[in-house]
C-alpha cells in the first residue's frame, strides 16, 4: 500500500497474474469499478510463467499487494499455495481470486458465479434442466462446473483432449448420476445439447476441436468462456450449427471481476456501464483473462 501524493488516502495495490497477461482487461475493469466509489487503486498485470509464479506472488506481497486475480495457466497452482480456500474454490480445485489475510493468501473462485449471473441476468437464459456439454477440464472448466450444476442444469457431459483430466473433474464434482466424462474423440456419439460451454484455451495455441454440427439445435445456447478473437472460431461454429443463443465470455469476465472487487472492498460495483463500454470494442479484444 502506498500514499497518493495528491491525497491523504492510501493507494491500494492489486494485480492480475497470468501467462500471457499483457492484453488483460482486468486493470481497466477494476479501475472503472474503483472510480464508482472514489477508491484509490493501483491494479497492474503481472506476467508470471508457472515456474515463477510463487516468487512473483511473494514479491507482490512484500511490496504491499492486498489481493490478486489469477488467470491461465495459474489457477490450479494458486489453489495449492493458499492457506485457506472458500467453499467454491475447494469445489473447483482452482482459484481466480486471492485475498491477503494475516495467515497468508485466502483463495476464492468467482468464475462460476460470474458466468451464471451473466447468462441468467444479462442474457435472460433459463439454465434449468438443460442437457449440457462442457468442452475442456482445466482451471476455467473447474471454475464454472460446480456453479452450472448449482444453477440446475440437467446432465453434464465433460469432454477433454486428455481424458484423465475429464475423469478427475467428474470425480471432484462428486455427482456420478449427473456428471459424465467422455472422450473428446467420441463427441459425435453424444447426441445434441441444450447448453454447450467451450472452456478450452486450445484456440490460443492450436485449432479449436472439430465439433459435429449435430451437437446443436435451434434451442441450444452456445457459450465461450473466452472473448474477442479467441472466441470467434467456436461462436462461428455455433452460428453455422444453428444454436439459438451465442454468448462470449466478456460478460462473465466483468461479473467475476465484480465479485472479486466486492470480496476486496466490501462494495458491489455497477457492471452494466463497464460491460457496455468494453462491448463497443469487443471485436478488437484479445483474451488474456
Amino acid at each position: 500500500m502506498s500514499i497518493d501524493s495528491n491525497s491523504s488516502s492510501p493507494v491500494l495495490r492489486y494485480a492480475v497474474f497470468g501467462h500471457p497477461v499483457a492484453h488483460s482487461l482486468s486493470p481497466r475493469i477494476h479501475a472503472a469499478f474503483a472510480r464508482q466509489f472514489g477508491i484509490g487503486l493501483e491494479y497492474t498485470a503481472i506476467d508470471a510463467a508457472p515456474e515463477r509464479f510463487d516468487v512473483a506472488l511473494a514479491e507482490f506481497a512484500a511490496e504491499g499487494g492486498l489481493g490478486a486475480n489469477i488467470t491461465l495457466p495459474l489457477k490450479t497452482r494458486a489453489a495449492s499455495i493458499c492457506s485457506q480456500l472458500s467453499e467454491r474454490a475447494q469445489r473447483a480445485g482452482a482459484v481466480n481470486t486471492l485475498i491477503r489475510s494475516a495467515t497468508g493468501w485466502e483463495g476464492d473462485n468467482t468464475d462460476g458465479v460470474g458466468l451464471i449471473r451473466d447468462l441468467t441476468e444479462r442474457h435472460g437464459l433459463d439454465l434449468r434442466s438443460r442437457r449440457t456439454l462442457l468442452i475442456g477440464a482445466g482451471g476455467a472448466a473447474r471454475g464454472v462446473a460446480p456453479a452450472l450444476l448449482d444453477a440446475g442444469i440437467g446432465d453434464l457431459y465433460i469432454v477433454n483432449r486428455t481424458p484423465e483430466r475429464a475423469d478427475a473433474l467428474a470425480d471432484a464434482l462428486g455427482l456420478p448420476g449427473r456428471v459424465h466424462p467422455r472422450y473428446l474423440a467420441d463427441v459425435n456419439t453424444l447426441g445434441n445439447f441444450d447448453l454447450i460451454v467451450n472452456a478450452t484455451s486450445a484456440a490460443r495455441i492450436d485449432a479449436m476441436p472439430t465439433l459435429p454440427m449435430s451437437l446443436a439445435t435451434p434451442r441450444t445456447a452456445a457459450v465461450d468462456l473466452s472473448y474477442g478473437e479467441v472466441a470467434v472460431p467456436f461462436l462461428a461454429w455455433a452460428k453455422v450449427a444453428g444454436a439459438h443463443d451465442r454468448v462470449d465470455g466478456l460478460g462473465m469476465l466483468v461479473e467475476q471481476a465484480a465479485e472479486s472487487f466486492e470480496r476486496w472492498h466490501r462494495k458491489r460495483p455497477d457492471t452494466d456501464p463497464v460491460y457496455a463500454q468494453l462491448r463497443q470494442g469487443a471485436s478488437a479484444l484479445v483474451t488474456a483473462d
